[in-house]
């Protein structure tokens, strides 16, 4: 009975979120510019083999669509979108796909593919995109350096990711939509690459995008860090045989979410449920140090060595049940 207050108050704080997204959708909304046109990128089958000789062409195709999309977006006037293109098309940048539509989807390789025993492939959140990408590229460098020879990262940018102040970033529906395209690439790296070690490195909204695909995953890993909770009550809810872990920095704001699931009248249901870093979710926790929300994966913190270990199946140090 004493839990019922604290229930309905949390109940009364995700309502006044969604209250105060509702109004700031269409006023930031119509601050943002049209959606830069691209031209449709070059059909690719699945990923067949992890050769060099086999790599080399499809990296070629992906920069040749990069460069299509540049040229696109410099024609309509987006000067932004196309510097960030410019710099996807460098020299030495491998992607196993890229398609600058409908916001942009993409699969960036950071390392070597053909000889990685770990392969960490980073599910980012809400608010990622074609032109702030930098960051996720930095991130994924100081992953791979952390993983040394044998590792390779891949930067999924494979869905629609919600804005930050949205609707989208409170519902699971995102993560319904890209949960099976996370699930193909993940099929892809474990058919080319078999006796790899994979690793599911969730951030944020990624999370529960990850939690969606989680049932009947190749990955041997999946890690929630900076989650909102990931849409199940519970670790044996995700019907998966990967091992399951979850961290939170100590300075990460994501920690006064609301870890409650609200179904709505008219609407879907909102909130993400238990916190994955609880003792009742049951996933294995680990020390993410003392960074903020976007500080996970920063060169020399904890957590970046604590998520470079896990992914090379160590024990990350700080670890817990």
């Amino acid at each position: 009975m004493a839990d019922r207050p604290r229930r309905r108050r949390i109940r009364r704080t995700l309502l006044a979120a969604l209250v105060t997204f509702a109004v700031a959708v269409p006023v930031s909304g119509a601050a943002r510019p049209a959606a830069v046109p691209a031209p449709a990128p070059t059909a690719l089958g699945p990923l067949r083999e992890a050769s060099p000789a086999a790599l080399a062409p499809r990296y070629a195709v992906s920069r040749q669509d990069i460069r299509a999309a540049e040229r696109a977006a410099e024609d309509h006037g987006d000067l932004r979108r196309a510097a960030s293109l410019r710099e996807f098309a460098a020299p030495g940048r491998r992607f196993l796909s890229f398609d600058g539509r409908d916001g942009g989807r993409s699969v960036e390789v950071v390392g070597d593919l053909a000889a990685a025993r770990r392969i960490a492939v980073l599910v980012p959140g809400a608010g990622v995109g074609l032109d702030a990408y930098g960051r996720l590229r930095r991130d994924a460098s100081a992953l791979r350096g952390e993983l040394g020879a044998g590792g390779a990262v891949a930067i999924w940018l494979g869905y629609r990711s919600p804005a930050t102040v949205s609707t989208a970033v409170l519902t699971t529906e995102r993560a319904d939509e890209a949960a099976p395209l996370l699930r193909a690439l993940v099929d892809g790296l474990r058919a080319v690459r078999p006796a790899a070690r994979i690793s599911l490195l969730c951030h944020s909204y990624g999370s529960v995008v990850c939690a969606r695909s989680a049932s009947g995953t190749a990955a041997d890993a999946l890690v929630f860090y900076g989650s909102p909770g990931v849409g199940v009550e519970d670790a044996e809810a995700l019907r998966t045989r990967a091992r399951v872990w979850a961290g939170r920095g100590r300075g990460d704001w994501i920690a006064r979410v609301p870890h409650v699931r609200v179904r709505l009248p008219l609407l879907a249901a909102v909130g993400f449920g238990t916190d994955p870093v609880a003792a009742r979710f049951g996933a294995e926790v680990f020390d993410a140090g003392n960074g903020g929300h976007s500080d996970y994966l920063l060169r020399g913190s904890r957590s970046l060595a604590n998520l470079a270990r896990i992914a090379a199946g160590a024990e990350p140090v700080g670890a817990s049940r």
